[in-house]
């Protein structure tokens, strides 16, 4: 039986480094673009209509807190469960864990709302989690905000010990 392992992975699936924490590689970027002036005013600039990733974490790792200003859909591919952390605008605290044990509250997508801070960390007992991130409006990195933990906290003082935890600045 062929072994799945986080080189193979990396190695198979042409992974890069991720400024958040784990690997990527954008396997998708719509050849259609929005015009600025058809975007709500978030958006500095055109965007694609779509964008995908793969995206890969491994268990020591996460991937820090960070928003941006599209939804994103998480897709589930192999591995074990992911932790995704979502900080609603609110300050109400989700987390969502996507896997494939559907019979234990286990979810192959989920979507994360645009403008929400957002993190995620293998599960306990996860070797590794293989997912792909779905954004639309495409992703741009001039809608990425890596959070600073200190401003976090003190716009969300009850969520401290979990923004310590997972920012990375």
């Amino acid at each position: 039986m062929n072994t799945l392992s986080v080189q193979k992975l990396v190695k198979q699936f042409h992974l890069q480094p991720h400024p958040e924490g784990g690997y990527y590689n954008e396997t998708y970027r719509s050849p259609e673009i929005i015009p600025q002036q058809f975007l709500t005013k978030q958006f500095k600039g055109d965007r694609a209509y779509s964008t995908a990733i793969y995206f890969l974490l491994e268990q020591g790792n996460f991937s820090a807190f960070h928003r941006i200003e599209s939804d994103e859909v998480w897709h589930f591919y192999a591995g074990q469960t992911l932790l995704v952390h979502i900080i609603h605008l609110n300050g109400k605290l989700e987390t969502i864990r996507l896997g494939n044990d559907f019979m234990n509250g286990e979810l192959f997508q989920f979507a994360v709302p645009a403008r929400c801070w957002f993190a995620s960390e293998p599960a306990l007992h996860t070797h590794f989690s293989f997912v792909g991130c779905t954004v639309a409006p495409g992703f741009d990195f001039d809608d990425f905000e890596l959070a600073r933990a200190e401003e976090l906290i003190k716009l969300f003082p009850q969520r401290e010990e979990i923004i310590t935890r997972l920012c990375r600045q």
